[in-house]
């Protein structure tokens, strides 16, 4: 057991290893509107399966559009090939089921998937096919578990992997801020991945480095829009379809958006709803400490963590404040 934990982190199981070693080929499938976690998971999965000489390609419905994520589009495709499928094995990481991985989902479906995942939710059967699955939601980052099943297969991280797991922990931890005292061993990998070669410093410029001068008066759009209920527990706001015309997917800047409305004082939870289209808004869902946004993600159809989810819903911003209001009111009164 970990100093500080009152649980250590679960091992892989051994059916995962057997699965890999006993395949050839391997479609590493993540869900759609991946994140840096997402990515680097599938990316560095990849880079240990064909040191084992197996063949393995990486596939995302995407769109990969986040700043943070450019120049790593051309390694993901959306449409393979008869020998990409043919003997293949499917392992779905960062989601617990097809159901997440978008329009693949009924391609991936027809092979024995496994999983590798750290989300908070009801497992659903993967495909038609058993295959094992290795879930662990008090890990706070998919990449740490990528690590661990690197590490089981008998092999050292090289550069490039450690640097794609500790940008994905970083991406999955806001670089550390939502971590406890009950997560040295978070630490401990995080170290292991910089001796293997990661740089804290490049990937910090990386994740929140380079951005437009249009992100910042998005974000200035969304903050002027804040309204606080129940005494300033929550807070919420939003983007309108104007505002995605005008900036585009590319200048949202989530990360920075609820890092400053998390800091507001008196704040417990956070919503901002975002209008994709005239008639379907996202949702993005934030806590501090207590109160778990996961249950009201998974009540609509989304998912994610306890103090970090999201939601895809059918209708506009006035109807779906209402519907968080309502969602949010078991927690304040």
């Amino acid at each position: 057991m970990y100093p500080g934990m009152e649980k250590a982190p679960l091992e892989v199981p051994f059916e995962l290893i057997q699965y890999i070693k006993t395949g050839t080929k391997f479609i590493i499938a993540g869900h759609k509107e991946p994140d840096g976690d997402c990515i680097g998971s599938q990316l560095a999965l990849r880079s240990a399966l064909v040191r084992l000489g197996k063949k393995a390609v990486v596939c995302s419905e995407g769109p990969i559009t986040r700043k943070e994520l450019n120049g790593y589009n051309s390694q993901f495709t959306a449409v393979l090939t008869e020998e990409d499928k043919t003997d293949a094995k499917v392992i779905i990481v960062d989601c617990i089921g097809v159901g997440r991985t978008g329009s693949l989902q009924e391609m991936l479906e027809k092979f024995p998937c496994a999983i590798i995942d750290h989300h908070e939710a009801v497992i659903h059967k993967a495909s038609t096919v058993q295959a094992p699955v290795f879930a662990d939601p008090d890990s706070p980052s998919c990449t740490l578990l990528i690590e661990k099943v690197i590490t089981a297969l008998d092999l050292e991280l090289t550069e490039e992997e450690a640097a794609l797991l500790f940008f994905g922990l970083c991406t999955d931890t806001g670089y550390f801020r939502h971590l406890t005292e009950n997560d040295a061993y978070v630490f401990e990998v995080a170290a292991k991945m910089i001796r293997c070669g990661a740089s804290p410093k490049k990937t910090f410029q990386k994740i929140y480095g380079h951005k437009s001068t249009e992100s910042r008066i998005l974000i200035g759009n969304i903050l002027s829009r804040i309204e606080s209920y129940f005494g300033g527990k929550l807070l919420i706001s939003y983007e309108t379809l104007e505002d995605l015309n005008t900036f585009g997917f590319e200048n949202r800047d989530s990360d920075i958006l609820n890092q400053l409305l998390q800091s507001i004082d008196g704040v417990e939870a956070i919503a901002v709803i975002r209008q994709e289209c005239c008639d379907s808004c996202t949702v993005s869902l934030r806590s501090i400490d207590k109160i778990d946004v996961a249950q009201i993600a998974v009540s609509f159809g989304g998912g994610g963590h306890k103090n970090a989810s999201g939601l895809t819903m059918q209708g506009t911003i006035p109807n779906i404040r209402q519907i968080m209001l309502e969602s949010f009111s078991k927690f304040f009164v």
